[in-house]
C-alpha cells in the first residue's frame, strides 16, 4: 500500500518484455444485464480468494510468490469468463533491474458493445520486507480478494476491465523512481496506444479488509467520483462506513489522475491495534486475523453498485 503523498510522481523509466493475452470469441450469447446484481457479491468468497493469496507468502515484485499470485489471478479471472492478458516489463530499482507483472481481466464486449471502459484495480505484491514474513493480507490481499469477486459477479457487463498491477510498494520512499511501477506502465501504454480517453473512471481499491472498517477517499481523488461513491454507499446502506479526507495518499490511482483520468481511491489507513493507529501496516502482524469477510462484502457492494450508478449515468 502507498503512503501519504509529500509529491507528484512521474512515469518510471520502463523497458516492455511482453504481453500475454488469452481471447475468447464473442458469439451470440445472452444480452448483458442490465443492472449489476451487487447484492450477489459475496463476502466469504472474496475472504476464500485472500486466503489463497496469504498461502504463497510475501509476494515482493520479482519473487516466486508474486508469479504464483499472478498465476492464480489469471486463472480465476479466465474461469469467470474474462479475456485476460499480462502485461511484463523490466524496470530499474533500488535492488536492480526487477521484472513485474500486471495481470488484466477484461469481460467480453461485442464490437456493437464496444464504449468507455470502467477500470477497477487493485495491486497485488507485497512491500519487500528482509527478514520479515510480511504477507500483506489486507496490503495487497483484500483488494484483489475483492476484485476477483467483483469479477465473477460483472462478468456479463460490457467494458470493464480489472486490474491487477505489480510494483505498488515502493523499496525505500514513492518517487520519481520508486513506487507505482504496474500503474504507471498501464498508464504509458494507453497513452502510447493514444487510449487513454478510453477509460471513462479507475477506481482503487486497497486495504479494504480491516475488521474496524473505515473507508476515507483521499483528497487527491476525483471529486464527482467521490460523490458517486457516497451514493452508492448510501443506496447500499453502507454510507457510515465512508468519509472523505483532505490529506492525499501516494497509491495507484495517482498515474491516471495526473493524465487526467478521473479516479478514486477507496481505502481505510487506519489499520492498527486501536482506533487512530497504524500499526499492522507493513508489519508481520498483517495477517488474516486481522480482516473480516463482512468489511470485504461492504467494499465490494458499494463499488458494484458504483459501476452499476456509472453505467446507467456516466456523467461526471
Amino acid at each position: 500500500m502507498a503512503t501519504y503523498m509529500n509529491s507528484p510522481v512521474a512515469p518510471n523509466p520502463i523497458v516492455p518484455i511482453l504481453t500475454l493475452g488469452f481471447v475468447w470469441l464473442a458469439g451470440c450469447g445472452p444480452q448483458p444485464p442490465a443492472h449489476i446484481d451487487w447484492q450477489a457479491f459475496n463476502g466469504q468468497r472474496a475472504y476464500a480468494h485472500v486466503e489463497r493469496l496469504v498461502e504463497y507468502g510475501p509476494r515482493p515484485s520479482g519473487s516466486a510468490g508474486l508469479i504464483r499470485a499472478a498465476t492464480y489471478l489469471s486463472t480465476q479471472l479466465q474461469e469467470s469468463g474474462l479475456e485476460v492478458e499480462e502485461q511484463v516489463f523490466m524496470a530499474p530499482t533500488l535492488r536492480g533491474p526487477l521484472q513485474f507483472r500486471n495481470v488484466i481481466g477484461k469481460t467480453r464486449t461485442r464490437r456493437r458493445q464496444a464504449g468507455k471502459i470502467i477500470l477497477l484495480a487493485s495491486h497485488y505484491d507485497t512491500k519487500y520486507l528482509p527478514g520479515m514474513t510480511f504477507v500483506g493480507a489486507n496490503d495487497g490481499g483484500s483488494s484483489s480478494g475483492v476484485l476477483l469477486e467483483m469479477a465473477r459477479v460483472a462478468s456479463g457487463v460490457p467494458n470493464l476491465w480489472f486490474a491487477f498491477f505489480d510494483g505498488e510498494e515502493c523499496i525505500k520512499e514513492y518517487g520519481d523512481n520508486d513506487g507505482l511501477w504496474g500503474s504507471a506502465y498501464f498508464v504509458e501504454q494507453l497513452r502510447a496506444q493514444k487510449s487513454l480517453d478510453r477509460i471513462h473512471a479507475m477506481i482503487l481499491l486497497d486495504m479494504v479488509g480491516d475488521k474496524d472498517l473505515h473507508i476515507a477517499m483521499p483528497g487527491n481523488c476525483h471529486r464527482g467520483l467521490i460523490q458517486r461513491v457516497f451514493d452508492a454507499a448510501k443506496a447500499t446502506g453502507y454510507r457510515d462506513y465512508f468519509s472523505f479526507s483532505e490529506t492525499p495518499i501516494m497509491d495507484d490511482h495517482v498515474p491516471f489522475a495526473l493524465a487526467r483520468i478521473p479516479a478514486v481511491n477507496l481505502i481505510d489507513f487506519q489499520y492498527g491495534s486501536a482506533p487512530g493507529r497504524n500499526d499492522y501496516w507493513h508489519t508481520e502482524q498483517d495477517t488474516l486475523d486481522k480482516i473480516s469477510p463482512r468489511s470485504l462484502e461492504i467494499v465490494g457492494r458499494v463499488a458494484l453498485k458504483l459501476v452499476d450508478s456509472l453505467r446507467s449515468n456516466p456523467k461526471l
